[in-house]
């Protein structure tokens, strides 16, 4: 299982899954859901949070959210 959170910079992927608990109705609300192309923006250091560009604008989720969503290549 590869989780958006392991991603690298500037890598493309879509989103195949989301882990269901309380957060799965937030990350939906932000317009991250199964089918959907995200692009990697900018992870910052020492588990700062992850930058995600998706349908025109960027997305900043913490660590913790971006380990909900699974991906694929």
């Amino acid at each position: 299982m590869i989780t958006l959170d392991s991603l690298e910079i500037n890598q493309k992927v879509k989103v195949k899954s989301l882990v269901q608990n309380g957060l799965t109705s937030k990350l939906v609300d932000m317009g991250i859901y199964p089918g959907k192309d995200i692009h990697v923006a900018f992870r910052a250091p020492f588990g700062g949070p992850i930058a995600v560009d998706l349908d025109g604008y960027t997305l900043s989720l913490r660590r913790e959210e971006a380990s909900l969503v699974e991906v694929e290549l």
